[in-house]
């Protein structure tokens, strides 16, 4: 037994750690030590400390404050210049479908048609979905999303959930009763000429979807997207269809929601709240999310494309025109709801707003 001590380890032998060891370390015990400097493979097992359990790498990704720093940086800048472009978007819509005689006949066509055209929205069906959208059902979904957020004790991360419904909420109602009139420019009926840009339901579906997908684990975010897209991305369209709303009135709620969520994201990136996501793939959540949404994007905004290159001249599109007019907002209104959902999820793509757990910061 000392002459194999003395010789060192042999296949079997015993490590540096081990007793009567030679001071030579056991393969076994090296392996990654050995890849670190290129001498072994991938196939040398883990080093293993004295429980026998093996130590992976950080799973909380990257540690240097430099490199957190720099994709913090990185998240705020194309958070805070999308916050921009959305705001630029949201007055564009504005000045084009608001403020022009050939905006507001279009949108005043999309009214008139609603009434003749029933069976095609389902009006009845869509004013009996919106009416669930209350004071109650409101309240009830701030406080689903500070329960998540205050039991995972995410408080920065409840108080930007919250804040994206609230402040997408108090800054649709302040645009709509003070800042953005509608002037008569068609000298329409009078039921007609009602401000209503932007869309407060439209903007409390579109916040409280953001505000979950803000405020859950970065594994179950798909997850979130997924289960609040049905509803939420299809109560624009609904707005249209039971006649609560003009097209330009979703339009400007998606981009005021976008805004505000981009920006209380980038308020999280300057306060070095974000790190880098896991490089692994979410197949589940490309094919049951990201696809229907693209598809719905997809569909929707072409299809009101080809309908409004259909539609008789304004302003007397004749008697097909209202119907044109109306199934063309419908359409544009539900697609650029799932546009704008999936150009948020893009923006968070491989961005965990989670900071480090305990354990891994031990």
């Amino acid at each position: 037994m000392d002459r194999v001590r003395a010789d060192g380890p042999g296949r079997g032998g015993t490590g540096a750690g081990e007793p009567g060891g030679t001071g030579e370390p056991d393969e076994k015990w090296t392996g990654w030590g050995k890849r670190a400097r290129g001498q072994g493979s991938w196939d040398d097992p883990p080093r293993t400390g004295r429980t026998g359990s093996a130590h992976p790498a950080d799973p909380t990704g990257p540690t240097d404050p430099a490199v957190l720093a720099a994709f913090a940086r990185r998240v705020r800048i194309r958070m805070t210049v999308t916050a921009v472009v959305a705001v630029l978007l949201m007055a564009l819509v504005y000045a084009v479908l608001v403020l022009t005689v050939p905006g507001q006949l279009w949108e005043d066509a999309v009214l008139v048609g609603r009434h003749q055209d029933e069976t095609l929205a389902a009006a009845h069906e869509a004013s009996r979905t919106l009416d669930h959208i209350t004071a109650t059902s409101l309240g009830l979904a701030v406080l689903l999303l500070a329960a998540v957020g205050l039991l995972r004790r995410r408080y920065a991360l409840t108080a930007v959930a919250v804040g994206c419904v609230a402040v997408s909420l108090l800054l649709a109602e302040v645009l709509k009763r003070f800042v953005l009139p509608r002037p008569d420019l068609t000298e329409a009926p009078r039921h007609l000429l009602g401000n209503s840009f932007p869309s407060g339901h439209t903007s409390i579906a579109m916040s409280v979807m953001f505000g979950l997908v803000l405020v859950v684990p970065y594994r179950m975010r798909g997850l979130a997207a997924g289960l609040c897209f049905p509803w939420a991305a299809f109560v624009g369209a609904y707005t249209v269809a039971a006649g609560w709303h003009r097209p330009s009135d979703t339009f400007g709620a998606d981009l005021l929601v976008l805004a505000v969520a981009c920006a209380l994201t980038a308020a999280l990136a300057r306060a070095g709240l974000v790190r880098p996501g896991p490089a692994r793939r979410f197949p589940l959540r490309f094919v049951f999310v990201v696809v229907p949404l693209a598809l719905v994007a997809v569909v929707g905004l072409l299809t009101g494309a080809v309908l409004l290159e259909a539609m008789p001249a304004l302003p007397s599109p004749g008697p097909r025109g209202p119907a044109l007019a109306y199934r063309a907002g419908h359409a544009l209104a539900a697609g650029a709801s799932a546009l704008t959902a999936l150009c948020f999820l893009a923006l968070l793509r491989r961005v965990d707003l989670d900071r480090p757990s305990s354990r891994a910061d031990t």
